[in-house]
């Protein structure tokens, strides 16, 4: 699927975040081992079977029900997943498949993987179609075991779960399975030659992310009990950037994935390292990265927000994760060997700061804290790169929204919050107009307009 946040993204974001319901910031537990639902291994029966007027086609919301059943006109009217496969037959797609050297974008496995629910032949039954992109089974999982008690009624969510619905509402779960499209994994990656073909550049988070997504759920006390492992705001915040942060190293540690002649997978670095104008003289020294000018640097925006979460749940690590981040930096400069080695040593460091960060209680001052503190990086220029600023940026929106929903921050603060955001939202709106000084001042605003 894309990734380039639309100009005014991150302020319809902040926007929409404010009027959630107030959800526990607990993290969840672990997610099952689920496997994906592209390879569930059950039928995938397609998405006219889920949309009938009296099972999830209604126009409008069911009263009395515990599920609005009208969710197959908001994913048709309203997601972009629904596109996702017409966005193949577009010119653009169709020049990439020619760089590729493919006969179409929309007959090619490298492609559907990701734009439309690409499961094998002998599991697709009658009425499933390629077309219908990424639909209702593509997220939910095959429904060739469950439907039928599903539509019965009888079975409670739970009991779907048991016959092998994919549990989208679990944050591991989700991650898992956003990134296997919007990062990539063992089986479907979108390469930098992918990319260099016509690709738009990947972004992801876990929250804001799900917070744009169009809701076909309502988040109240019924879907909290069907539900309990659902997460919102700063702790799903969190949770998506340890799972994104862990995705990347062990992607980062795959040798099928450095096959590509003399370079390495160079998706793993960052875009603006390399691309912009010669003429844009903007290095300055990065401390967390330690690499002078002219050194292609790892887009490393998914393990800078790691320091963090690590200050509020594992002080000790939190001095760690920085100082391994900075040694995987350097270790690029002198091989694969010693590249894997520090990659190792700091995916380590993750998976066991993924148990606590996972189980621990966000209250308010955490948040507090960690707000200020990425904030505190911001001024001190350690979101230079436009990936990393990014990260930086939606995670103060998820922060505020769930301190906004807490009743932790007041109106007039909030009011001087939101403005500063503005400067930085703003400094984001495009990327290759991107300035790394005006967006340090930005920062420096938002620390002053800080609670």
């Amino acid at each position: 699927m894309n990734s380039e946040l639309p100009v005014g993204f991150f302020t319809a974001h902040l926007t929409r975040l404010l009027l959630l319901v107030l959800l526990p910031i607990t993290a969840a537990n672990a997610a099952p081992d689920a496997p994906l639902p592209q390879s569930d291994g059950a039928r995938h029966l397609g998405v006219v079977t889920c949309a009938g007027s009296t099972c999830h086609g209604a126009t409008q919301p069911f009263e009395d029900s515990p599920v609005l059943q009208n969710e197959f006109i908001t994913w048709h009217q309203k997601d972009q997943h629904a596109e996702a496969y017409k966005v193949l037959l577009n010119d653009q797609s169709k020049a990439i498949a020619r760089n590729l050297g493919l006969e179409a974008a929309h007959t090619a496995d490298i492609c559907l993987d990701c734009h439309a629910d690409n499961v094998p032949d002998d599991r697709r039954g009658k009425r499933f179609q390629m077309s219908d992109g990424v639909a209702c089974e593509a997220c939910h999982g095959g429904s060739e075991k469950w439907l039928g008690p599903h539509v019965s009624g009888e079975n409670s969510h739970q009991d779907n779960l048991d016959m092998d619905m994919y549990p989208t509402e679990d944050p591991v779960a989700r991650g898992k399975l956003c990134l296997s499209c919007h990062f990539g994994n063992d089986d479907k990656f979108v390469t930098h030659r992918i990319m260099g073909a016509g690709h738009p550049r990947m972004s992801f988070e876990l929250d804001t992310f799900t917070q744009i997504e169009p809701a076909h759920f309502e988040v109240d006390q019924d879907y909290t009990e069907r539900k309990p492992n659902a997460q919102n705001g700063a702790a799903l915040w969190a949770t998506g950037q340890l799972i994104q942060a862990e995705n990347y190293l062990d992607a980062f540690l795959d040798e099928k994935k450095h096959q590509s002649g003399l370079f390495p997978e160079l998706v793993f670095f960052d875009c603006h390292a390399c691309h912009h104008p010669m003429s844009d003289r903007r290095w300055t020294p990065r401390a967390g990265v330690g690499l002078g000018p002219g050194v292609v640097r790892l887009n490393d925006s998914s393990l800078i927000m790691l320091e963090h979460i690590a200050r509020r749940v594992s002080p000790d690590d939190a001095d760690k994760l920085v100082e391994y981040t900075r040694n995987l930096h350097l270790a690029t400069t002198k091989g694969l060997a010693p590249s894997r080695e520090a990659a190792t040593q700091l995916r380590d460091l993750v998976r066991s700061l993924a148990g606590q960060a996972m189980t621990h209680s966000y209250a308010a001052g955490d948040l507090q804290d960690m707000m200020r503190s990425i904030v505190e990086r911001g001024v001190q220029g350690e979101y230079r790169d436009y990936a990393g600023a990014e990260q930086g940026v939606m995670a103060i929106g998820s922060i505020v929204a769930t301190l906004e929903r807490s009743g932790a921050v007041k109106d007039d603060a909030l009011a001087r919050v939101t403005s500063a955001l503005d400067g930085l939202y703003a400094a984001l709106s495009s990327d290759e107009e991107f300035r790394p000084a005006a967006f340090a001042t930005a920062w420096k605003s938002l620390g002053q307009a800080l609670p």
